[in-house]
């Protein structure tokens, strides 16, 4: 016989096939009031509390990339790369044109050393209507080539 797992990946798991929605009652005003309150955060400097509600945003908007987009953002602005990649790889599987996440992702890779997958991310944002992403993207390129 094996033993039952209960990893923290399968209560992910188990959470994310959850309606947390629907159990709570909850519409899209409550849920942009909590975006509202970790952006406020955010804003404030106050990663923690921010991380806070961007990771129950996840959970209960799983399908949103502008929240596992900051949530990568704010683990990045934090130094914990691996967690801001796995964040961003998420987000970039859901919109894989979001530029500001693509620029994260560059920034990420480059601090993971990861400097081939970071050069060519950072290659194709250069040519983006944004100048400020494209600006970032250059800066990148100039410091880490």
């Amino acid at each position: 016989m094996h033993a039952a797992r209960n990893t923290k990946e399968d209560r992910g798991l188990k959470m994310s096939l959850i309606n947390w929605l629907e159990i709570l009652g909850w519409e899209i005003g409550e849920i942009e009031d909590l975006r509202f309150v970790g952006y406020s955060y955010l804003k404030q400097g106050k990663y923690d509390l921010a991380i806070t509600f961007f990771e129950a945003l996840i959970v209960l908007s799983p399908d949103n990339p502008y929240d596992m987009q900051t949530l990568g953002a704010i683990y990045l602005e934090q130094g914990n790369h691996l967690m801001a990649l796995n964040y961003l790889e998420k987000a970039v599987r859901l919109d894989p044109t979001h530029a500001a996440t693509l620029l994260n992702r560059a920034k990420t890779l480059f601090a993971l050393g990861y400097k081939k997958q970071a050069i060519t991310q950072a290659k194709t944002l250069v040519a983006n209507p944004d100048p400020y992403i494209a600006n970032q993207s250059s800066a990148l390129l100039l410091a880490y080539t």
